[in-house]
């Protein structure tokens, strides 16, 4: 080993458990864990699946599992479990209390090719000095634009962002080299550091480099499908409040704004799993934190696509509310952090232990051994507290709008739910809801077709190649998410909505790899899993207990992008469903259609 290329990783001390750990050696991602007898072992830190870290995932009875879609891989080997895929492995030396890893044996990032096009001969749409084409941007349908200029100039073209040369790509292999390569060679889009410092939210979201990681740590861990036992009946006590508050709408026959209704379950959840306290605006009728939070992501989005920051030198009363808004939530925050300090006061820290993110963030010290700063906790704080509210609630809102226009797919989701749950109102445990299928295809099939993070902006670190294009150092790379997913090549009858599609083994196309709603790569969103187990417990409890009729037609819906891209127009009325009797089961149903 000695003529190879060692790099250090890490303190022997600091790996003393089982792991995994996730590393980095030269801006390389790797995984440390050990295996039978306490040996250390070492692989490239990436799944070759989506590029997930491995050093997110968990360790299971001698195996990596991987925390987003349970890839299983043997530690001492590397070799994936059920498939054909082995992990490249990295040797280690361990010297003087030093783990040094030899990454010689890793996959390098391939050398530019001389024969790529440049960014600068691609077709688009023109655009005027100066601006470029933002003054053909309209912002609440940003997506919609690039999606039509996709359909129009190929699935990569040139836009220009004022004097940002960007290449918008919808070629799933290109957009997954884009996803995989961050945050080393791509980063958040140019300007969203800034933006997020002042809006005073510059967390694990827009953090980069050495600020990200620590912070990402923190985030997956407080997010890990090993804490869903403890978390679940948190989504219980939310969603039976909110069961009850619809039983009085189903009553009186009342107008229900749906969106606002599930933004009111996701963020009572949030605060109660990542901040320990019980908000319970499920219970309000007008409630002052959600009010404030409606303005962020909007104003967040409206700075992003701005030509000039005018903000920066005149205060528009759009600005102003902003800014109390977000002061005001800050000092809600800055009390939950108090109140945190003082439960976790104790004569030394490793006598405490964490039981949610605030509290890991209070107790966690970053690489250098100091603890986080108070502005890096309320940025934290922000960034769960928004991403936990918007896209899966809006995700439900989209589920139910498409089910309104599909009597048969509200059929199979309901006899699934009479089915699992019996004659309960909602899934009491974690197991159930896992059983609930149909609901899970139901969420996965409305974000195919309507995903609420439609467009991923990155910026590019180095002179890179993307496909065969060359892009700058500081260019763009915008990478839209839905041309594959309802590309015919990818999805039979791709602009159907059909749940079935994601169960069993369906006929004709199907390429669920190109189906990226969550992201992709080391940066893909920590609360997956934790989404996916929200949308089945609410699908499920929606239609097993109301009947759901949406007020006006399709078309008066629209998608608008503030950030995320959510519903607007959509309201519906709830009514009690007819209570089943024993000939309603699915076993009666049965018995009489053989007779």
């Amino acid at each position: 080993m000695s003529n190879n290329r060692l790099v250090r990783i890490a303190n022997s001390e600091d790996l003393s458990g089982s792991g995994p750990y996730a590393l980095s050696a030269e801006g390389i991602d790797l995984v440390a864990v050990r295996g039978r007898d306490g040996v250390l072992f070492a692989y490239e830190g990436r799944c070759p699946h989506r590029g997930t870290l491995l050093g997110e995932g968990d360790v299971d009875g001698g195996q990596l599992v991987c925390r987003n879609h349970r890839w299983r891989f043997d530690i001492e080997t590397g070799r994936r479990v059920g498939g054909p895929e082995t992990l490249t492995s990295c040797p280690l030396l361990i010297k003087g209390g030093e783990v040094l890893a030899d990454v010689s044996t890793l996959p390098m990032a391939s050398a530019k090719s001389a024969s790529a096009r440049h960014l600068k001969d691609l077709p688009g749409p023109k655009g005027l000095p100066l601006v470029g084409n933002l003054h053909q941007l309209d912002m609440p349908k940003l997506h919609l634009t690039l999606e039509r200029w996709a359909a129009q100039y190929g699935p990569a073209y040139l836009l220009r962002m004022g004097p940002t040369l960007t290449l918008v790509v919808t070629e799933p292999k290109w957009a997954d080299q884009v996803l995989r390569a961050r945050p080393e060679t791509f980063s958040r889009m140019a300007g969203l550091d800034r933006i997020a410092i002042e809006m005073r939210m510059n967390g694990v979201f827009s953090a980069e480099g050495a600020d990200w990681r620590p912070q990402r740590r923190l985030s997956v861990d407080a997010l890990a499908q090993r804490n869903f036992r403890t978390i679940y009946p948190k989504l219980v006590t939310v969603a039976d409040r909110l069961k009850r508050r619809w039983d009085r709408f189903a009553e009186i026959g009342a107008t229900v704004d749906i969106v606002e209704e599930l933004k009111r379950f996701t963020v009572d959840v949030t605060t109660l799993i990542t901040f320990g306290h019980d908000i319970n605006t499920v219970e309000q009728d007008n409630d002052p934190i959600q009010r404030k939070l409606e303005l962020v992501f909007p104003a967040l989005h409206r700075r992003l696509f701005t030509a000039f920051p005018i903000w920066r030198f005149l205060k528009m009363p759009s600005d102003r509310k902003l800014d109390r808004a977000l002061a005001e939530l800050f000092v809600w925050l800055n009390d939950l952090l108090s109140e945190a300090r003082d439960r976790l006061r104790s004569p030394s820290d490793t006598e405490v232990k964490p039981s949610n993110f605030l509290e890991a963030m209070v107790l966690a010290r970053d690489d250098k051994g100091e603890p986080f700063a108070d502005t890096a906790i309320f940025a934290n704080l922000m960034t769960m507290l928004l991403a936990g509210e918007d896209t899966t609630a809006f995700t439900l809102a989209w589920a139910v709008h498409e089910l309104c226009d599909n009597p048969g797919a509200v059929t199979a989701l309901r006899e699934e739910a009479d089915s699992v749950l019996g004659s309960l109102p909602l899934a009491q445990e974690i197991e159930t809801v896992n059983r609930l299928d149909i609901a899970g295809a139901t969420a996965n099939e409305a974000m195919r077709l309507r995903p609420v993070a439609p467009l991923l902006i990155n910026k590019a670190n180095i002179d890179t190649v993307v496909g065969d294009v060359l892009v700058p150092a500081g260019c763009g790379v915008a990478v839209l998410i839905r041309p594959a997913a309802v590309d015919p090549l990818n999805f039979e009858a791709p602009n159907s909505f059909n749940p079935q599609r994601w169960i069993g083994n369906p006929k004709g196309a199907h390429e669920p790899t190109v189906f990226i709603p969550f992201g992709s790569g080391p940066r893909m969103c920590p609360g997956r899993s934790l989404a996916l187990v929200e949308m089945r417990m609410l699908l499920s409890m929606l239609y097993k207990n109301f009947d759901v009729e949406r007020i006006g037609n399709s078309r008066d819906v629209s998608e608008e992008a503030a950030f995320t891209m959510s519903p607007t127009g959509l309201a519906i009325r709830l009514r009690a469903r007819r209570t089943l009797t024993a000939a309603d089961s699915p076993e009666a149903r049965s018995s009489e259609a053989i007779y």
